[in-house]
């Protein structure tokens, strides 16, 4: 009922004064939408497994109650919306959506491989890392729907978004029985080591180059920051070479009267 009295549409444009690239297909003549889909899908796995294993995990595998397994399940999920917030700031400033996204999704698999590790060793850091990747799984979801709706523009972003959504409830549909029947095959550490590997495959798609309208400027001032940051790592890896070495055995003479020294004849 809030929504529905809360919520109110924005406002554009009517289709008879939009122009024939408004009206276009976003999807014609470019894979950019198709991949954020598969993106945001295959990082859907995450946030699904432990929405969906990580209560009965606290439970079984560390036999804690079920008040105490459920108040961290809400306070790590509370993080993570919180953390949506937080990248969303951050994608404005670096005037980019996608770059967050693929540095979520390595961080994602990174800490799923790890808790995997510690759960498989009985590491006392196995229920921190749960909670990391409960709240990194959960990051990323605002930053695709928003990328979405910038580029596919007011006519097509429904679409789009639909078409988005659908593809995360059908993946989000086969984590329960695929990720059940592994762990009840084999167990929890393989199923963590498991879903990693869809945030994995999800790095290298996202499509990093996707600047949001409006942000041209931010991008491309974040973008030669990155440069003189590299240059600078660089030159402090690369030895001096702007002077050229001498003979071997040959010692640099010093300057005398400004002038430099002439070698012996």
């Amino acid at each position: 009922m809030a929504s529905v009295i809360g919520i109110v549409d924005a406002p554009r444009k009517p289709r008879a004064a939009a122009s024939a690239k408004e009206l276009a297909s976003p999807y014609r003549g470019s894979f950019t939408l198709w991949r954020i889909h598969v993106v945001s899908s295959l990082l859907m796995m995450p946030q699904a497994v432990t929405v969906t294993f990580m209560l009965v995990w606290l439970m079984d595998d560390h036999g804690w109650s079920v008040a105490k397994a459920g108040a961290v399940v809400s306070f790590s999920q509370l993080l993570g919306a919180l953390g949506r917030i937080l990248v969303g700031r951050w994608s404005d400033r670096v005037g980019s959506r996608m770059r967050p996204v693929r540095i979520i999704a390595l961080g994602t698999a990174s800490t799923l491989f790890l808790l995997a590790l510690a759960d498989h060793h009985g590491s006392r850091f196995e229920v921190p890392l749960m909670v990391a990747v409960a709240i990194f799984a959960a990051l990323d979801n605002g930053l695709e729907a928003t990328a979405i709706t910038e580029f596919a523009g007011p006519f097509w972003s429904g679409r789009a978004l639909g078409i988005q959504n659908t593809a995360q409830r059908m993946m989000a549909g086969t984590a329960p029985p695929l990720f059940g029947a592994l762990i009840t095959a084999a167990a929890y550490p393989q199923a963590w080591a498991l879903c990693g590997l869809f945030p994995l495959a999800a790095a290298p798609l996202v499509p990093v180059r996707l600047i949001p309208p409006g942000m041209e400027t931010t991008a491309r001032r974040q973008s030669v920051r990155r440069l003189r940051r590299w240059r600078a790592a660089r030159s402090r890896e690369l030895p001096d070479k702007s002077r050229p070495p001498g003979p071997p055995g040959q010692q640099p003479h010093p300057h005398r009267g400004g002038q430099a020294a002439e070698p012996p004849t």
